[in-house]
Parts: structure tokens; sequence; C-alpha cells
């Protein structure tokens, strides 16, 4: 058996990957800054894990050192990322080009990161398809053909042999998807993917998403700014702040009522759950700059909570539910 394989019989509520404590850190003029600072979560197989925050707070770093994307001036300067059990932190060169893609994927925001525009569909697929498996071209054409059929793109075998400027916004998402799915990984990291698409469409490939780790035991982390769409896809919630996860637990229970007050911000702000036309809530000021961050919690200057001992070592609290959030005085969720 392989290293990188799953362990036999193992469940489909069995962490596929584990972060702990990671850390990644860039060389700047005015110093280092982190940012990725002690993050740690975990994901099961067929799970979807929401990895939430406003720009600039580390969600698509994180996702980018799981997959060892840093590059100088950044480093992975601590911590690990278990896929089943192995320490992908750890290889290099060819061990690590021959778990990237087959045993664990990315999908970018804008498809164009990973579609060649000169190239059609088929080529770039075969290519993927070959890069792990020694098969002929009519067999990784074939399997090419049913990952489009199993992120529903119609006439499949047509869109092979399209170029990827021959396809609207939502297909090529939908390639890429497939893409990822080609060698069955155990993880697909998703970065904002659907960011740019219209309601509808986006609507579509969420289903799409919820049914395949439904149906394939692969799990998802979701990077997004979007609690709108965390809320109806995801089973977890980790909630990112400056680099920190301040908030975790099961997607319904953050949502329905969140412990940390940034969370709660995050959430005020949703359009939809305003009336029309009326002002929404804003969590004030701005995130804070990496390199100079407040000491203690980096959330207490537009905290509406913050107390004196905000400026001291934040402590993170247990909670009997299994949530966990990175608050001196997090939110007491209101008497049943």
């Amino acid at each position: 058996m392989s290293a990188t394989r799953p362990p036999e019989g193992a469940r489909v509520s069995d962490p596929v990957l584990q972060v702990r404590n990671l850390r990644t850190e860039f060389a700047v003029r005015a110093g280092t800054v982190r940012a990725v600072d002690g993050v740690s979560f975990e994901v099961g197989r067929g799970r979807i894990l929401g990895l939430v925050g406003e720009s600039g707070s580390g969600k698509s770093v994180t996702g980018y050192s799981i997959l060892g994307l840093i590059e100088p001036p950044g480093r992975i300067a601590g911590g690990e990322v278990l896929l089943d059990g192995v320490d992908i932190t750890q290889l290099r060169g060819d061990a690590l080009r021959r778990i990237r893609g087959a045993r664990i994927a990315m999908v970018f925001q804008d498809p164009m990161m990973t579609l060649n525009p000169v190239l059609k569909v088929s080529t770039q697929m075969v290519a993927a398809i070959k890069a792990h498996d020694t098969v002929s071209t009519e067999v990784a054409r074939q399997r090419a053909c049913d990952a489009l059929a199993t992120v529903g793109i119609p006439s499949p075998e047509e869109r092979l042999d399209a170029y990827p400027h021959q396809l609207s916004g939502g297909m090529r998402q939908r390639v890429a998807i497939a893409i990822a799915l080609l060698h069955k990984p155990a993880v697909i990291i998703a970065d904002e993917p659907t960011t740019a698409l219209d309601v509808s469409i986006q609507s579509q490939i969420l289903a799409e998403v919820r049914r395949l780790a439904t149906d394939t035991g692969t799990a998802f982390i979701w990077v997004t700014h979007d609690l709108a769409v965390v809320s109806s896809l995801a089973d977890d919630i980790c909630v990112m702040y400056a680099g920190r996860v301040v908030e975790t637990g099961p997607a319904e229970a953050v949502i329905a009522a969140p412990r940390h007050p940034y969370t709660a911000g995050l959430l005020a702000s949703v359009p939809s759950e305003h009336v029309p036309g009326s002002r929404l809530p804003q969590v004030p000021g701005a995130a804070p700059v990496l390199s100079a961050l407040p000491t203690g919690c980096s959330f207490a200057p537009r905290c509406p909570r913050a107390a004196a001992v905000c400026s001291t070592p934040v402590p993170v609290q247990q909670f009997e539910d299994g949530r966990t959030a990175l608050c001196h005085i997090p939110i007491t969720p209101p008497a049943r």
C-alpha cells in the first residue's frame, strides 16, 4: 500500500487532511510577515470545509501552503500538513509532484490559471492524466470525457474538442473542476472558484460540488469570503483573521450562533439578511497590516466587545459542542 493512500477500512468521517500549527512567512522590507500564523484544522472524507475570511486574512495563502506552492520570498516556517498521515510539507521534487494533482488538487478562482488558451480541452486533460498514469491516449480521452460528464457538462465529447475561449466562464470553471477530479484525489482545495460567476451558474456548480463530495468521498476545502456560499455548501467552517483561525465548528452551528465577534460581524453584513435598500452593517475599520499587528487580539481595534484583557495573549476557548473561538470574551449563545 502506498504511503499516501488512505488506510484500509478508513471511514468517511476519518480526517483525510490534518493541518497542524501551520506557519507561512514572507520576507518584506519591513521585516518578516507571518501570513499564516499557527493555523490548525482537519477535514474528513466526503466533507466540505469552508475556509472563510476577508481579503488579507491568509485563507488563500493557507491553501497554497498546503499544496507546497509557496516560493521565495515566502516559506513554510513550521507546522505539519498530514495527508493520510504523511507530512507533505517534507516532500520535495518528484515526491511532491507525484501527489500534487493525483492525491491533492486545486481549483483556482480564474480557470484560465488552469487552462492553456491555445490548447484544446482534450489535449490538456489527456496530458494531466498521462502525467500520473501510464495509459493510452484513447483511454485517457475517455476518462477526460467521463470527468466532464461528472461535473454536469452537456455533450462532453464536443466540449473536449473546444478551446477554452469557446466555452462560457461557468463551463471553463467546470472544466477546471473536472481536471482536479481526474485522478479521484483525496482532497481538492477550491480558491473562490465561483466568485466571478453569476448567481444561477454559481448555484449549479455548488450543487455539483456537494454531490461530488458525497458520491466520490473527496474532501473539499472551499476558500471564500462569502458566508452565504458557505452556509449552503460547507459541513464545517474555519474562520480566519490576520493569519489566524479565530473560530471553528459545524457550519450550521457557527452560522446560527457565532462565538467570535469577527464571525458575527461577517454574518451581520450578508446582504440577504437585510431589507433590500437598507444600509448594511459593516465591521468597523480595516484589516490590520500583518507587519504591525497589535499585541494580544488582532481583532481588538475593530471589536465592539474589546476590553483591557484583549491586549494580552489570546486563549483558544473550547466549547462543549466541539467548537472553538480565539477570543477572551466570546459571545454567549442565547438560552433556549
